[in-house]
């Protein structure tokens, strides 16, 4: 399995994140690099001076972090990468260089659905980045693992690329993938392709005999329906597409994807069509 990054900045957010990404580094097999960004812009010398002893500093931090949890990692160890620049762009350089397999962010979540966090340094990562992208609350618990998959059904293309990539984890999470079909408009032609996709799905998951259950449901309000659906099934991660084009039949446009990202209670991994 290819390495996974975690965007870090000593917050409980990435700190939760980084712990986060131990569970998955002990399943796939394989270490975690810590990729602190100095964003600052000052070229003035009293400003490179203190860099320098904050990047001292950072990297005796990250040390005592990794003697804490290197000893609960199975496979590889914690490592440091300090870079300098804008925090998305730089992380998305290091995904690019190392081939990383996932990065990892920490989300401070918004209340209300109206209410997005676009200037952020983790939605830009996640509508930038190379690689899938997990993103995961400071508070959310995740002792149990991951259990319940969630994989949303739309009317786009885009979405059947979600199936190998969440069953292959699946597979070695030992979860359970949840296909949950939402009708959110009474035209028939959407629909049939909905349901046409829907089957696929069906199809593709009972070849790679992975346990899944599939549901149907009404909803105008997407993100509502799966966030409901999500509580009602005890779901512990869903998995996305950010990018799906501009027409109207895609429900998981930007807006959507956004607003999931910001309003979900569990860890989401956001995957983009070009990657594969």
């Amino acid at each position: 399995m290819k390495n996974i990054l975690v965007a870090f900045d000593f917050s409980r957010n990435s700190m939760h994140a980084l712990e986060y990404a131990v569970l998955y580094a002990n399943v796939l097999e394989t270490g975690i690099s810590l990729v602190w960004v100095d964003d600052s812009t000052s070229e003035e010398t009293v400003y490179q001076t203190i860099d320098h002893d904050i990047r001292i500093e950072m990297k005796a931090s990250i040390k005592q972090i990794g003697d804490e949890l290197n000893p609960k990692l199975k496979h590889g160890q914690i490592n440091l990468i300090l870079s300098k620049g804008k925090v998305y762009r730089e992380v998305h350089n290091i995904a690019l260089k190392q081939d990383a397999g996932f990065v990892f962010a920490g989300t401070h979540g918004v209340s209300g659905f109206e209410q997005y966090w676009i200037g952020s340094n983790a939605y830009r990562i996640v509508s930038s980045s190379p690689c899938p992208v997990v993103t995961i609350r400071s508070n959310y618990n995740f002792s149990n693992g991951i259990k319940n998959m969630l994989i949303p059904i739309d009317s786009s293309m885009e979405t059947k690329q979600k199936l190998p990539f969440a069953v292959k984890l699946a597979n070695k999470m030992g979860a359970k993938i949840h296909l949950l079909e939402i009708y959110n408009t009474p035209l028939k032609v959407i629909r049939k392709r909905i349901d046409k996709i829907a089957d696929e799905a069906k199809e593709y998951a009972t070849k790679h005999k992975i346990n899944f259950d599939f549901e149907t449901i009404e909803g105008s309000n997407v993100v509502r329906t799966i966030l409901n659906y999500v509580d009602k099934k005890n779901i512990d991660l869903i998995c996305i597409m950010t990018d799906q084009g501009t027409t109207t039949a895609n429900k998981f446009l930007g807006p959507y994807a956004q607003q999931l990202i910001n309003n979900s209670p569990v860890p989401i991994i956001s995957l983009r069509a070009k990657e594969f």
